[in-house]
């Protein structure tokens, strides 16, 4: 009986439930974050994937100086 009136007493359990309570909120508001945000990223990076697959690296000639090829001459690569 002494056992049963320490457990109606004791107040651990309901700060446990407070907590798991908590947490939950906060997982399920960061869930509902990344699932608002998860199409403006998606159409934002088909964007820059498009735009950046024409793209082409300049060819650098020995120690950054681009050869352009029309004149024959050398410029410092900008």
């Amino acid at each position: 009986m002494n056992f049963i009136n320490q457990f109606v007493k004791d107040e651990d359990g309901a700060v446990t439930v407070d907590w798991v309570v908590l947490t939950a909120a906060v997982v399920g508001l960061g869930v509902a974050g990344v699932a608002s945000v998860n199409t403006g990223i998606t159409g934002l990076a088909g964007s820059i994937g498009s735009e950046l697959s024409g793209a082409g690296v300049a060819d650098l000639g020995t120690l950054g100086i681009a050869n352009t090829g029309t004149t024959g001459t050398t410029e410092p690569a900008l």
